[in-house]
């Protein structure tokens, strides 16, 4: 069986990951995803938590865990909705094209 630092170690590479795309690129599309695997890292460090804590029979991680795939669906439903207005007006969907919508 895995240690706990394992699963610790794991969720802060998809966090920076999911960092890291959320930064550099301009694309609206990868920003989405970048944003999606910071949530994933930190469902992964509740379930680890979950599973190593004193006290796992509770279900506090899994409760966590759920809340957050829900706001997860629900930020990926209205940011790709936010996107595919864009696009339509702008043709693109490149961040940097968005000053346009300014006043």
């Amino acid at each position: 069986m895995n240690p706990l630092h394992q699963y610790l170690l794991l969720a802060a590479v998809l966090f920076c990951i999911g960092l890291a795309g959320a930064l550099a690129r301009r694309n609206a599309i990868v920003v989405l995803i970048g944003i999606e695997l910071m949530l994933n890292a930190a469902n992964l460090n509740f379930i680890a938590f979950y599973r190593f804590g004193p006290n796992p029979e509770r279900m506090e991680g899994l409760m966590f865990a759920l809340f957050s795939i829900g706001v997860a669906a629900a930020e990926a439903a209205v940011g790709l909705a936010l996107i595919i207005t864009v696009y339509r007006h702008l043709k693109s969907t490149n961040l940097e094209d968005l000053d346009r919508l300014k006043g």
